[in-house]
């Protein structure tokens, strides 16, 4: 296994007796986050104005404190981001990662506390290498290289904080012997111009010793594409003999998994992640599972509102004690960052509570039910999966939105679709689509029974590099841009339809 390994092996068991012991005991873990979390706070503004000081159990932090979404927030983050210290967390916070979402075009910027760049994030980074190492002891991964693909990362200076994209923040204050494993190195890394970016680390990373990669999937495909186009290499094996796994997250790796097959000849892993700016949540650790094992020793505190309750008046807010498996839950955090019962956005489905595993299964807001199908993005991914394998075609990305009843026409479900491999009879794609819909939403089903309510989807075929030219003109390329899959309104069909026919 080599000395390099034997020394991060011991390093990393120290991370994973923290772990286990937080798996042993979940509810005291995260018992001792919250009360923590509160302690830090109770002397800002937010910790004042809703009595942080006097809260003892959940149940008083769940009644005194309301749970939130951004836009109820932002007035706190604004008063931070002018300098003002002590606004909902101890001290002066100094970063802000700027996020757009992908639910509107206005910007988010959400607090990076020293805390939660330490004991969060980089504790996550951490964690998923020891995970990693437990799950697969014989990894070399250690001796190599690791190529990591962020965002446009320019850093920007206001009032007296910065912000700018998560990635960006990360790595400017990664610390120096965290760097030496990495490429490409901080320069290029922070570079704001996309296209300049992605050729600077096709040079810098061609004739290194890659073992791991770690961004969204897919940007890290665009590069990689770019990579071996720009090397005259038809696999990543012939530049990356040592190449290992892919440490990913942003988005489901489901409509890429078979475009990463087609240029490594051998079975590389996949482990999955769930960080976003507002914290990282859960890593894969099972080598042949995906599900994600729920970080509960992070900084945050988690609690979970079941979907069939979100929104109404007497939803609930279960902990990690309540909840079960197999069912749809918006989550809740409360981080060590400086945000109260957040409403991430983000929906998640339980598939162990010994240990807590988690699969991603949507967003809040980013489903269709225009018609009361209840369409989540899990469903559309595992539809399109499907579909795929049975008609022999390859998806790079697509998106998808209602067509609203108009007098008597039925409503639908319009999608634009982008392939690498596109099938021979596009029609029968569009029927097995339908189908495969069908099989894993019953509600969908339901409304397609006979076209009762639905008629047939309409599927338009996206021309080549349609996606990158519409994120490039909303200036959202690369790290954790993400394209928006599913929207219960035509915010983001509709204009990729007009920009197909250009």
């Amino acid at each position: 296994m080599g000395i390099v390994n034997k020394i991060m092996e011991i390093m990393m068991r120290n991370r994973m007796n923290v772990i286990e012991e937080s798996i042993a005991n979940p509810i005291g873990t995260q018992e001792r986050v919250l009360f923590h979390n509160l302690k830090k706070g109770k002397s800002t503004i937010y910790g004042k104005k809703y009595h942080f000081d006097e809260i003892k159990r959940i149940h008083d932090f769940q009644r005194q404190v309301p749970a939130v979404h951004y836009e109820d927030f932002e007035p706190y983050i604004e008063l931070a981001r002018k300098g003002e210290k002590d606004v909902t967390w101890n001290g002066k916070i100094k970063w802000f990662a700027k996020s757009s979402g992908t639910t509107n075009a206005k910007s988010k910027f959400i607090p990076i506390s020293k805390e939660s760049l330490e004991d969060c994030h980089y504790a996550a980074g951490k964690t998923m290498f020891a995970l990693y190492l437990n799950a697969n002891p014989e990894t070399d991964i250690f001796t190599c290289k690791n190529l990591r693909i962020g965002g446009s990362s320019e850093l920007y200076q206001k009032y007296d904080t910065r912000f700018g994209d998560l990635s960006a923040i990360l790595i400017d204050n990664l610390p120096f012997y965290a760097e030496m494993k990495n490429i490409p190195n901080r320069e290029i890394s922070l570079m704001s111009d996309w296209n300049t970016k992605m050729n600077a680390i096709i040079n810098a990373c061609k004739n290194e010793d890659v073992g791991s990669l770690t961004g969204v999937p897919s940007w890290m495909l665009v590069v990689l594409n770019k990579l071996l186009e720009t090397t005259g290499k038809n696999y990543l094996d012939e530049l990356w003999p040592n190449l290992e796994v892919f440490f990913h997250g942003g988005i489901s790796f489901k409509p890429y998994a078979e475009n990463y097959n087609l240029i490594t000849k051998k079975q590389l892993n996949y482990f999955e992640l769930y960080n976003a700016s507002e914290g990282f949540f859960g890593i894969q650790d099972q080598l042949h599972n995906k599900d994600l094992l729920l970080l509960l020793d992070n900084g945050i505190f988690y609690e979970f509102i079941p979907m069939e309750e979100f929104g109404s008046e007497d939803q609930r807010f279960l902990t990690i004690a309540e909840v079960e498996v197999g069912k749809n839950y918006a989550m809740v955090i409360t981080t060590n960052g400086g945000l109260w019962r957040y409403i991430i956005g983000d929906t998640v489905r339980f598939t162990s509570t010994n240990p807590h595993r988690i699969v991603v299964s949507g967003r809040t807001k980013h489903y269709i039910n225009a018609f009361g199908e209840e369409l989540m993005i899990e469903n559309a991914e595992e539809a399109l999966k499907r579909t795929c394998l049975k008609t022999n075609s390859i998806i790079s990305d697509y998106t998808a939105g209602p067509i609203f009843m108009e007098g008597k026409e039925k409503g639908a479900h319009e999608w634009m679709i982008e392939f690498d491999k596109e099938p021979e009879d596009f029609d029968l794609f569009v029927t097995i689509l339908d189908k495969s819909l069908q099989d894993v939403n019953s509600d969908y089903e339901a409304k397609r029974y006979n076209n009762m309510t639905l008629n047939p989807p309409v599927v338009h075929k996206a021309r080549k590099q349609l996606f990158f030219e519409w994120m490039a003109s909303r200036g959202k390329l690369g790290g954790q841009n993400k394209v928006p899959r599913l929207s219960n309104t035509r915010e983001f069909i509709e204009p990729l339809i007009i920009l197909n026919t250009k």
